[in-house]
């Protein structure tokens, strides 16, 4: 049995051929694409449960394809890139990617980063129903945001992690909490792939994201939803 669809997308041909003999090893069925072009031709016509994407890449970028691959499909996506600084961080999340490697890695690295993806939240209980923050609607039965009268688009890790908020409301969640609940428990210490995911809720849903009266900061400890008491 397949351990699930994995698309590579490399300029460099002998990365594409590393990881799909590694990963077909490891039981995945592998395809790969050179270019962001390819990749964006291959979803379309194939179905993939993740995308291994080079975030540098001649043409269309890795940043680009990213996006949009985000703006159809919520297909798990790990960035890889040979650059370790926030700035590139900061934009594959921004992006819409589920998480960002940095080459060269390990072979027992990359595969628990995919597992991990693969696994989606580990955390799948939530709230149903419809949920109002200030101007903002979120529908959790058809994962829907509108803000101000306007579709808004969530990533997956964006909606999963508001999910998880919005089931313990009114309490202070801590960093690692957020982290293991969302990413998986290998993300205990990853605090700037939340706060990046924090701040893209914030410009999503709040009508100030510089000064939130929803999504709020707990300093030095993690974050909180505030939702009014109901009237009695």
């Amino acid at each position: 049995m397949s351990a699930g669809r994995i698309l590579v997308v490399d300029d460099d041909p002998q990365i594409r051929r590393v990881l799909k003999v590694t990963l077909t090893g490891q039981g995945y069925e592998v395809d790969d694409a050179k270019n962001g072009d390819a990749a964006l031709e291959k979803l379309r016509d194939a179905r993939f449960d993740l995308v291994l994407l080079d975030m540098n890449m001649p043409g269309i970028s890795g940043l680009d394809a990213c996006r949009a691959m985000r703006e159809q499909s919520e297909i798990a996506i790990i960035m890889l890139t040979v650059r370790d600084n926030e700035t590139d961080k900061v934009e594959a999340l921004d992006a819409g990617a589920d998480d960002y490697v940095t080459k060269p890695f390990t072979t027992p690295e990359l595969s628990a980063r995919i597992r991990a993806a693969l696994r989606r939240t580990p955390w799948t209980h939530g709230p149903s129903g419809r949920l109002t923050l200030g101007t903002a609607t979120v529908d959790f039965d058809t994962r829907q945001v509108t803000s101000r009268g306007r579709h808004v688009h969530l990533t997956p890790k964006e909606f999963d992690l508001l999910r998880y908020l919005a089931a313990h409301a009114n309490k202070v969640l801590s960093h690692r909490e957020l982290l293991q609940a969302v990413w998986g428990p290998d993300y205990g210490d990853q605090v700037d792939y939340l706060r990046v995911v924090v701040n893209q809720i914030r410009k999503k849903i709040e009508a100030r994201p510089s000064t939130p009266a929803c999504l709020l900061t707990e300093p030095w400890v993690g974050y909180r939803l505030h939702l009014p008491s109901e009237p009695r």
